[in-house]
């Protein structure tokens, strides 16, 4: 509790008083009040408004569009956001999903030849008290050259601090009666302690913002920017941040979206999953919508996810801006000898040159052994930091592409890949982890959301297998699950005691009971974040 009126912040846990003492100071204990009351009521619209717009597309039917309403802004071909700094002009390989509470994996990403590292507090990181807490200190440290043998942060790989979206909520914090929104709590706690000095070394503060799906959203933004910088004494401009377009909503409004943030972005990133997800999000009772495999089905060489690339790309270099691509999940085999090693790395490779040759001036690994084959892949078949000459004029993306779902239809592999990971996603949130290694890759919530997504359209749609002519069911997924799913898991989470095969049952149910409900939940992050059972599994 504070001395501060309106505000009640939670005890920390016992092992991390220390760190708490450290970060939540009176003085910034006030920003954050300040910021929070300031923003919180926009922060309730954008909800309501992303909630009045899915209605309006159940009711009515409609589909996006370019609007004209802002079509002055596309078609201004000579406006530009502000030169990005020299520290960015490189972003060819970033380390992903990288939850800063991790401070093993945090401290070899600092060490490594990476040219960025997205210190992720939203898809890779399962946000408990404890783990903010770490993350934000391991940040504190890092900043301030605290961990040993780590280079100091003008020389480091550069910090992109993601923090949580706008559909999470912080429940150790309230203010004037109210549990605050994640993204302002883990944003306030990052550029209060951190902005200055970042800014100082020419090393940020730099963000990455997730799961925007209009250019209002991108305005709310720019917004606390523009505050944050009159609080803080710092330069208008210095904060930047690089847009995730993970919405197929937001896909239409890309340039508005750098319009509003032209004093304060770097660009804009795409992601295969999350993006897929979407879809299923916005479209997902519309059977035109139907998201086929993704196991078999869906990648970026398909053309629904191709136009969105290269149409992100044009808009970026357009407007000066840095077109960055999603991560790579595979991870190598420790043998590089093998043919095993050889096979994930020349499949990465071919998907990572498609990006290149589109124009993408970088993207991001999970396993940090791919940093340099890749980094040697850019140096290859580009000539510089980066390729915003790269105008992609041929490019004319229309509409119908962009809503266009790939053909195809649904495996039994593909089902059982879906529930599989839904499933292990939960579990590791219920064990206070965001991320797993499964199969020779990282899943995350991303990766999470488009599994438990197509679970819930293919019941939802009652699709038949290309296997058996079976017909997707809750009954179907239920068998799955009990005829060998179930021990799979059993055997891969090694859950001997009783308390391991408890945590699994509840994963199982809590997963069934997404897939099957009659409204789509929006975020399987969300869903999670108010159930009961999760807050109890993480109580200190």
């Amino acid at each position: 509790m504070t001395m501060i009126p309106g505000v009640e912040l939670e005890d920390p846990p016992r092992d991390l008083k220390f760190e708490h003492q450290t970060l939540f100071t009176t003085d910034c204990i006030q920003f954050l009040a300040e910021l929070i009351t300031t923003f919180d009521c926009k922060v309730e619209k954008v909800l309501l408004q992303r909630a009045a717009t899915k209605i309006h597309l159940d009711v009515s039917g409609d589909l996006p569009e370019f609007s004209s309403l802002t079509s002055h802004i596309r078609d201004d071909k000579e406006w530009k956001i502000l030169p990005v700094p020299e520290r960015l002009q490189n972003r060819h390989v970033d380390v992903g999903d990288l939850a800063p509470c991790d401070t093993e994996r945090f401290l070899k990403a600092l060490k490594s030849d990476a040219q960025g590292i997205q210190v992720d507090f939203d898809d890779g990181n399962c946000p408990t008290y404890s783990n903010q807490i770490k993350g934000l200190f391991n940040v504190y440290k890092a900043v301030r050259h605290h961990f040993k043998d780590a280079p100091h942060i003008s020389e480091a790989p550069v910090l992109m601090l993601r923090p949580r979206a706008w559909n999470m909520i912080e429940h150790n914090m309230m203010v004037q009666g109210k549990e605050v929104p994640g993204a302002l709590f883990d944003y306030g706690l990052l550029v209060y302690h951190n902005g200055k000095l970042l800014f100082e070394n020419k090393s940020g503060p730099f963000f990455y913002l997730s799961k925007i799906e209009s250019h209002h959203e991108a305005r709310l933004w720019n917004d606390i920017f523009a505050w944050t910088e009159e609080k803080l004494g710092l330069r208008r401009g210095s904060i930047k941040a690089t847009v995730l377009i993970e919405n197929v909503l937001a896909t239409f409004e890309m340039d508005e979206i750098l319009y509003e943030l032209r004093e304060h972005t770097l660009g804009l990133n795409c992601g295969i999953w999350d993006y897929s997800a979407s879809f299923v999000n916005k479209f997902g009772n519309h059977s035109a919508f139907l998201l086929p495999d993704r196991s078999k089905y869906v990648n970026m060489e398909k053309p629904f996810l191709r136009s969105y690339m290269e149409l992100l790309v044009q808009t970026c270099h357009r407007r000066g801006a840095l077109a960055t691509g999603g991560m790579t999940a595979a991870i190598l085999p420790s043998d590089k000898g093998s043919s095993q090693y050889h096979s994930i790395l020349e499949k990465v490779t071919r998907l990572k040159l498609l990006e290149i040759k589109a124009g993408i001036d970088g993207f991001l690994v999970y396993d940090l052994e791919l940093i340099k084959p890749l980094q040697e892949l850019f140096l290859q078949h580009t000539n510089g930091k980066n390729q915003l000459d790269v105008l992609r004029e041929d490019v004319s993306v229309t509409r119908t592409e962009l809503l266009t779902m790939p053909s195809g239809g649904v495996t039994l592999h593909g089902l059982k890949y879906n529930i599989e990971v839904g499933i292990l996603f939960v579990a590791s949130w219920l064990t206070g982890k965001g991320h797993f290694i499964y199969q020779g890759q990282v899943e995350d919530s991303a990766t999470a959301e488009i599994s438990r997504s197509q679970v819930w359209q293919w019941v939802r749609h009652q699709v038949t297998l290309e296997d058996d002519s079976r017909m997707v069911t809750r009954g179907l997924i239920r068998d799955l699950v009990e005829e060998g799913i179930r021990v799979k898991l059993v055997d891969f989470l090694q859950s001997n005691t009783t308390k391991d095969k408890e945590r699994l049952n509840t994963a199982i149910s809590i997963f069934l009971e997404v897939v099957q409900k009659r409204d789509f939940p929006e975020f399987i992050t969300t869903y999670l974040n108010l159930e009961h059972t999760f807050l109890a599994s993480t109580a200190e």
